[in-house]
């Protein structure tokens, strides 16, 4: 954990869980690690409800080793990568050549190379070439990637000051404690390890604090990545960026965070900064319960360099070298969550490339599809971050049902284990028997009064379901299917105790009309992403395009008519003329309306 010492949030826990249906282990050492497990954006509807957990750093580290460890058929060698290895005879990968000399023949390689590419960290006017406190940078592969006409930009982030917990007055601030009863992250686990949760703690800036980070603006680092060439993250900026973005504002929001049980070191969320130390250090003591804070680790930023996604396969596979897979930073995105999403399908694609198969999500299937549909589609001038406001069908796509969207899908490639599936199994049994339970139990409206719930006395003589029951209580309480079980002796047996699935089932029934109204959308999107482009077509001799259409098409390559729909300056015009083409000079396109 190179930065901040959590795992997921709005947008990134739908990841998360998205990683862990496929089998992924993230969840699973998240659970094991977290010190304080919440929920965030629970003021919403339950398909935008963010789980987030605040782990212990060094729990984290050894659970994941641990895991990796025990990995059949999985060999792990500690060495820098250099260079590519590549065939002379055509853009194809034969292996890496290592810092020590020793070479890996392979035609498979997956780059995740984080901010090493090129990394530099700036503290002030100091500059160490680095892609993390500590590590050195990655310089062969971006010179390598640089000769095969890779489009190499480069973009910033960084970190903030990592503080003494023991020189901080906690009493004077705001304390936010986990979630009571927390939720695992992973479909296979029922609880999560450690039970005595820490909190986090709110505190904030001040406009003593905003003059000296104006008083200090000529001492902030020189940027290559400035001026148009690339920006730091929109969504998470440095205080640097915040005041002088958000002029107007008196104060910014600050959560002190505990990076681990047995360490007094503290993460505060949102200063992250570069100034030179002693300016960070006066900083920090503007603030309320830091005045006499000892910094025990400076904040920096980093720049490093990363690949145009566009130049990407869906697969993740690059388009100019044959058997080569980036992801993470190196395409663009920021954050754990992200970068293990892109892991994850890099990673599966290139072994199921051996038997000449391939494994992609849609924007309809998840987020990981969104997210990497996105980049290779789009591409991007800053640093990518999800949110659930980038994915179109949010309702169908919530962080409860990850496993029942994704995990069958999963278990046909191979990447799911006979245990997780076992549970799925079990689970999606007990699903069925719960919803067939709440649709065909029935009361009378007066009847369902007499159990404590709020029935209208116009509706006592009519008859309605539990379903019923669930969809109109639906603003009313999060527990509605417990309650159920609780007080009507016709479902007691019928459905699970278990909490998780008490959530499916009343997400599934509160947004049921929507999500039936959704899934026309989705077969729609579906039958447009299924007719798609000839990879080789030369877009410069289309005579019918605008030159502006010609230059977009031939850039982005898109592999569908959905994927060329969603790039800026690509008319509906446009396509219905393109589908005209690829109809007449490709007879296997289906006939379809736009």
């Amino acid at each position: 954990m190179s930065c901040n010492p959590s795992i997921g949030g709005i947008g990134k826990g739908h990841l998360v869980k998205e990683i862990d249906a496929l089998g992924g282990v993230m969840g699973e050492v998240t659970d094991a690690a977290g010190i304080q497990f919440r929920t965030l954006n629970r003021s919403r509807g339950p398909a935008v409800w963010g789980p987030r957990a605040q782990a212990d750093r060094e729990l984290y580290r050894t659970n994941m080793q641990s895991r990796l460890v025990e990995t059949e058929n999985l060999s792990i060698l500690e060495d820098g990568v250099e260079d590519l290895i590549l065939d002379p005879s055509s853009p194809k990968v034969c292996g890496v050549l290592l810092e020590s000399g020793a070479r890996i023949l392979t035609d498979r390689v997956v780059i995740t190379t984080g901010t090493f590419l090129s990394g530099v960290i700036h503290i002030g006017n100091k500059r160490i070439p680095a892609g993390r406190m500590g590590d050195a940078a990655s310089y062969g592969l971006a010179k390598t990637l640089e000769r095969f006409n890779f489009s190499l930009s480069r973009l910033k982030t960084g970190t903030p000051p990592r503080l003494d917990g023991s020189t901080i007055d906690f009493s004077v601030l705001t304390e936010q404690p986990g979630d009571p009863s927390p939720l695992p992250f992973s479909f296979v686990n029922d609880n999560v390890t450690i039970k005595e949760q820490r909190s986090c703690y709110l505190a904030f800036t001040n406009p003593t604090t905003h003059q000296l980070v104006r008083e200090n603006f000529h001492l902030s680092p020189n940027f290559e990545s400035g001026d148009g060439k690339g920006l730091g993250p929109r969504y998470c900026p440095s205080l640097e960026a915040k005041v002088d973005r958000f002029k107007e504002r008196v104060r910014h929001i600050v959560w002190l965070e505990p990076e681990g049980l047995d360490t007094d070191v503290i993460y505060p969320n949102g200063l992250s900064m570069s100034f030179p130390e002693e300016v960070q250090e006066k900083i920090l003591r503007s603030i309320v319960s830091l005045s006499r804070v000892k910094m025990v680790q400076p904040g920096y930023a980093v720049e490093y360099d990363y690949v145009d996604p566009k130049q990407l396969r869906k697969t993740l596979e690059t388009r100019l070298i044959s058997g080569l897979y980036l992801a993470g930073q190196i395409n663009g995105t920021t954050g754990y969550e992200e970068a293990a999403a892109q892991g994850l399908i890099a990673g599966l694609n290139a072994a199921l490339s051996l038997d000449k198969r391939e494994f992609t999500l849609d924007r309809a299937d998840g987020y990981i599809g969104v997210l990497i549909d996105d980049l290779v589609t789009l591409g991007t001038k800053e640093p990518y971050r999800m949110f659930t406001s980038r994915a179109e069908y949010r309702l169908s796509l919530r962080p409860d049902n990850a496993d029942m969207r994704l995990t069958q899908k999963g278990r046909e490639i191979g990447c799911v284990s006979e245990s997780r599936w076992k549970r799925f199994v079990e689970k999606k049994e007990k699903i069925e028997v719960g919803v067939a339970a709440l649709n065909s139990f029935t009361l009378l409206g007066r009847e369902w009064k007499q159990l404590g719930f709020p029935i209208s006395d116009t509706h006592n003589n009519e008859y309605r379901t539990a379903a019923n029951i669930i969809y109109q209580l639906k603003d009313k309480s999060e527990n509605i299917v417990e309650m159920l079980r609780e007080r009507c002796e016709g479902l007691r047996e019928t459905l699970s105790r278990d909490r998780r699935i008490s959530q499916y089932l009343t997400n599934e029934l509160i947004y049921g009309p929507y999500l039936s109204s959704q899934k026309a959308d989705m077969t729609y999107f579906r039958q447009e992403d299924s007719l798609l482009l000839p990879e080789g077509l030369d877009y410069s001799t289309l005579g019918f395009l605008s030159l502006e259409e010609r230059e977009k098409l031939a850039q982005h390559r898109p592999t569908s008519f959905s994927q060329a729909s969603r790039i800026s300056g690509i008319t509906p015009t446009c396509l219905a003329a393109l589908l005209k083409y690829t109809q007449r000079q490709h007879k296997a396109i289906p006939e379809f309306n736009l």
